[in-house]
């Protein structure tokens, strides 16, 4: 997208080649999307993340102003070395103000379309632009439920305040596992958040759940000094036939509906009782081939709310003598939850 719109500018003024237009709007945009994406100046990103409105705006076109010149003389230093622009050195490299208005009307645009994106997820925002489920369709989907254990009594300890900066930064957390392992992160229900894949897709990435607790153990220290505990988690992932579309009207939003996401909760639910923190239901660890570091251990049938049949429950585990990263009991900090706990998954109604 950088590079056409470099070749749109070098077309609309006739000035240079296309292959230095393109060159210059890579050096010029791929900076600005680095930077909000957290890529680049990832300590300045989080600052104007918490900047009041017009404070961020004007932070943001500041550091936007800066990088576009940077980028300007670099692809200008080269162009210019290589014979495929005209004049002198510093007409190559010290960006003209049309130039200028014309990358950052460019940059704000894609970066909004970039925000948006990330507002509603790139598969759902994809989904939602071509109108791919304005009909309900039915298809196969994986969903995997992660659970954060004893968010009540953390609320209860430091404040409703500190347990919502607690799970917006293990919501964090979660999404550079769940982007390299290709799912979604369709929604978050209070504490909790909701992954899914295509069957196909899920077969092959579900090891997700283990990738988000690596993530979380390999930073405990950071959470220890932040939140003064490790986050505990529960999962459980399942995999099925599901109707999903778009609802809503002046808000849009995906959905799914069927037995398959209402026993993806209710096996989520057996992680307590059955004191396992991650389980899968029979039939879809059946079709997974787990890499040699997770092994799976039979936990028998079990009766599920709103299903007919006892469902088949197998915990997952990693081998510990491969797993990569090792924490001291103590430093998992396990917490307890009130027995009287509503979980959030009531919310889900059986369909």
């Amino acid at each position: 997208m950088a590079a056409a719109g470099g070749v749109a500018f070098a077309i609309l003024t006739a000035k240079d080649s296309f292959i230095a237009g393109a060159v210059f709007g890579i050096c010029l945009c791929v900076p600005i999307f680095a930077f909000e994406r957290g890529v680049i100046l990832q300590r300045l990103h989080a600052w104007t993340n918490q900047l009041p409105t017009f404070g961020f705006i004007l932070a943001g076109l500041s550091i936007y102003y800066v990088l576009i010149n940077i980028g300007f003389a670099i692809a200008g230093t080269a162009m210019w070395s290589i014979g495929f622009m005209s004049g002198s050195f510093m007409e190559a490299t010290i960006i003209p103000p049309n130039i200028l208005l014309y990358t950052l009307g460019v940059s704000a645009i894609l970066t909004f379309i970039l925000r948006v994106r990330e507002l509603l997820g790139r598969d759902i925002f994809a989904s939602l632009i071509v109108g791919r489920y304005r009909q309900p369709v039915n298809e196969n989907r994986v969903f995997l439920f992660i659970d954060l254990a004893g968010s009540t009594s953390y609320a209860e300890k430091h404040g409703d305040l500190r347990a919502q900066q607690f799970l917006s930064a293990l919501f964090t957390a979660y999404s550079g596992p769940v982007r390299r392992h290709r799912g979604t992160i369709n929604d978050y229900v209070g504490d909790a958040a909701l992954i899914t894949w295509p069957l196909e897709k899920g077969i092959q990435d579900a090891r997700c759940v283990f990738d988000v607790l690596d993530t979380i153990a390999a930073s405990a220290p950071r959470w220890l000094e932040e939140f003064g505990q490790v986050p505990s988690l529960r999962a459980a992932l399942h995999g099925g036939p599901v109707i999903t579309a778009e609802i809503g009207v002046d808000h849009h939003k995906i959905t799914y509906f069927g037995d398959t996401i209402n026993t993806t909760a209710r096996l989520e639910g057996l992680c307590r009782t059955l004191s396992a923190p991650v389980l899968i239901s029979g039939e879809l660890a059946l079709r997974i081939n787990f890499p040699a570091d997770i092994i799976t251990e039979q936990l028998g049938t079990h009766g599920v709310k709103g299903k007919g049949q006892p469902l088949a429950v197998v915990a997952l585990k990693r081998n510990a003598t491969n797993q990569a990263i090792n924490l001291s009991e103590s430093q998992l900090c396990k917490f307890n939850e009130p027995a009287t706990r509503i979980t959030h998954f009531q919310q889900l109604r059986v369909r």
